[in-house]
């Protein structure tokens, strides 16, 4: 099996060609990935674990040369950095590397239940009811053995059970990660009948794999119509309208500029989103703001449909956020039509004609409603919470 390095080399390739496309796939490959590197590690103390993984995120988020080609990365390479930084903080500090299953890890377990242990070890809690595995119970008898000589060898292997411990439960733990990020969707799908009801109006954006899997589970006994923007200059809302019509949905699909002119008749807007902030704002694709303001001033709820892989632990403010995508004139202009319009100007160094064409926008928290996620519905003022249930805060900055 090729090194570490190599591993992480050709998946920084795959980013930099753009070969990766998608928060699912990025997501869960970044995952797999750093998966495979723990594997490999013979050491695997905590510090050591933290120091590998944080050295070999930095590489997968620098992968998108943003500061020079203006191109707003792909920030979900970075979430699941830190997710998994968090799960390594998590287990080395959750008890379970005290050695296996004892009397004092039973009173931890006493202790979640009268409620002091917070949320986030209930993970790590039910690790310590499992059965010991062969390679503990192994552990075990030597142990009791180095204890009938003296205990001159038991320091050593107690060290070497501890570090098997840790790294075995993190292993664990991102497996289950990669389950949770693979099965997002329909987890987000689950809660559609709770939304939407019938013979109501749901306006939509461009075009969202998890939008699709949310009307469609509620198509399943919901009767009702939607209208999709068509997200220019991409026109990425004429093949959702398509998918939409084969799937049996009674669509209609508008031009941006109709978007207030539509609105009065609509009932939810739903979208989906290529990043969550910490501030509960989203960044989207080009357009959806000014979705987001017609909704707001027509008092139609705002819905966002985003998988917790998208929660990104930074703020709006922050440089690598701010960036945006600057896509070619060509989506906008033909050349050969506006060609002499694009030369340079006499005794200039500057085009007669600029054209300016921005992939992502802004939508601040206060133009949102509501959050759909895998884990449940939530307001965005509850984003601080979610980032400190899943991120640490040492992480924030790799």
């Amino acid at each position: 099996m090729p090194g570490p390095q190599l591993l992480v080399d050709e998946f920084v390739s795959q980013l930099r060609k753009r070969k990766v496309e998608g928060s699912q796939a990025t997501a869960q490959l970044t995952a797999e990935l750093l998966r495979t590197v723990i594997s490999q590690l013979r050491a695997a103390e905590a510090p050591i674990l933290i120091e590998t993984v944080r050295k070999f995120g930095r590489e997968l988020i620098a992968a998108n040369p943003f500061v020079e080609t203006f191109v707003l990365p792909e920030l979900s390479v970075g979430n699941i950095v830190r997710r998994v930084l968090r799960i390594i903080r998590e287990e080395d500090a959750s008890g379970v590397t005290d050695g296996l299953p004892s009397d004092g890890d039973n009173q931890e377990t006493a202790d979640y239940a009268d409620g002091q242990v917070s949320s986030a070890d209930v993970l790590a809690t039910r690790r310590l009811l499992r059965s010991p595995s062969l390679h503990g119970l192994l552990d075990r008898v030597s142990n009791a053995h180095t204890d009938d000589m003296g205990g001159k060898r038991k320091a050593p292997a107690d060290k070497n059970a501890k570090a098997w411990m840790l790294k075995h439960n993190v292993m664990e733990a991102i497996n289950e990660l990669v389950e949770e990020i693979s099965g997002c969707h329909q987890q987000i799908a689950e809660q559609a009948l709770e939304l939407i009801h019938h013979n109501e109006v749901i306006l939509t954006f461009g075009k969202s794999k998890s939008v699709m899997e949310f009307l469609c589970a509620a198509k399943k006994k919901r009767s009702f119509r939607v209208y999709v923007a068509e997200g220019a200059p991409k026109y990425q809302g004429h093949c959702f309208a398509k998918d939409l019509s084969a799937e049996g949905f009674r669509t209609t699909l508008i031009t941006d500029s109709a978007v207030f002119a539509m609105i009065s008749r609509v009932n939810m807007v739903v979208v989906g989103a290529h990043t969550v902030m910490a501030n509960g704002g989203i960044i989207g694709p080009v357009g959806l703001n000014m979705l987001a303001l017609a909704a707001k001033q027509h008092g139609v709820p705002f819905v966002v449909v985003a998988a917790t892989h998208k929660l990104c632990p930074l703020y709006p403010e922050n440089p690598v956020v701010r960036l945006n995508e600057l896509k070619s004139p060509s989506d906008l202009l033909q050349f050969g039509e506006f060609s002499e319009c694009m030369e340079l100007a006499p005794d200039s160094s500057a085009c007669v004609l600029n054209v300016v064409n921005p992939a992502f926008d802004y939508v601040p928290p206060q133009l949102i409603n509501l959050f759909i996620t895998d884990i449940g519905g939530h307001n965005p003022s509850f984003m601080y919470r979610l980032i400190a249930d899943y991120y640490s805060a040492d992480d924030f900055i790799l």
